[in-house]
């Protein structure tokens, strides 16, 4: 075994960085294949020419159909959000409650609702709505259904992060005398929000996304059902849903961003602070600096120079 070893992993021998290499070679190889091929096919199409892409340099296609449709579905996802979260934190802390009903009834409406399709509550919502009010909305079916299913599924999310936290956190706050409502708050959810960020921007990427099934369902016209209706005019539709995705893309990676930004100054505002790498010879050369103060500090050195 190499001497750089660790427990889950072994350096490669020369045989296993050969057969590695042949393997990469093979797969970059047949992705390459791959990649031609589809390009073939798309020249064969007419999908690359420059009929099919001309439309996104128009203004008009932008304030008409895709920037419109952008900002429903920004408006649709961030009312979601704002909604679900206190709601999954309400719920999540409920199913720890001390008391059984309390955590009979949150326990109830969370695995309900999370064992159902959201579309199938986008539905329920729009004709939910219907009858009540005697209007349709497609904007707060899609809201309400996104909120229904997403904030069950972030209760869970704050529960197992509350759970993360060791329980020595919380039974030092009992000792001091503080009450549970204020171990909660001032202890346990500001060192579970950290843990539970990951999990927490996971879902928002899923709510921006579902979105689009408001436009498959009840009408509501967000980025997606936009798009369609611009291809239809412009007879581009592979192109536009090529657009439509890097926008999906990078409205993602955004979030991510954002998340590991976020993370950051939580542990930073924790006192964590950033990790100081010591140079390995600073360090050899600190120690050995070290060793000969305490051997000058050492007893009777005073009477070893005299002699």
């Amino acid at each position: 075994m190499s001497e750089r070893a660790t427990v889950l992993y072994d350096i490669p021998g020369p045989k296993a960085r050969r057969l590695n290499l042949i393997l990469s070679v093979v797969f970059g190889i047949v992705l390459a294949a791959l990649v031609w091929w589809i390009i073939s096919v798309l020249i064969e199409k007419n999908q690359l020419t420059a009929e099919k892409w001309s439309p996104f340099l128009e203004i008009q296609n932008w304030t008409t159909y895709l920037l419109p449709g952008l900002w429903a579905t920004l408006q649709a996802a961030a009312l979601s959000v704002v909604i679900a979260l206190p709601i999954g934190a309400i719920f999540g802390i409920a199913r720890m409650s001390d008391h059984t009903w309390v955590r009979w009834v949150a326990g109830v409406v969370v695995e309900f609702f999370r064992s159902i399709p959201v579309i199938i509550l986008m539905l329920f919502a729009f004709q939910l709505w219907f009858a009540i009010l005697g209007t349709s909305s497609p904007f707060a079916a899609v809201v309400i259904g996104l909120v229904l299913y997403n904030g069950s599924v972030l209760a869970e999310v704050f529960r197992a992060g509350i759970l993360a936290v060791p329980k020595g956190q919380s039974e030092a706050a009992y000792a001091l005398g503080l009450r549970k409502t204020q171990v909660m708050t001032l202890i346990l959810l500001p060192q579970a929000v950290t843990s539970m960020l990951p999990a927490v921007v996971s879902q928002l990427v899923v709510i921006v996304k579902d979105t689009a099934l408001g436009g498959i369902l009840v009408g509501y016209v967000e980025l997606r059902r936009a798009a369609n209706t611009s291809a239809s005019n412009y007879g581009n539709l592979l192109p536009t849903y090529v657009v439509v995705a890097l926008i999906y893309i990078l409205i993602n990676l955004a979030l991510g961003w954002f998340s590991h930004w976020l993370e950051r100054k939580l542990r930073t505002r924790r006192g964590g602070g950033k990790v100081v790498q010591i140079d390995p010879a600073a360090q050899s050369d600190l120690m050995a600096a070290r060793q000969q103060i305490e051997i000058l500090d050492a007893p009777g050195i005073d009477e070893f120079k005299k002699s």
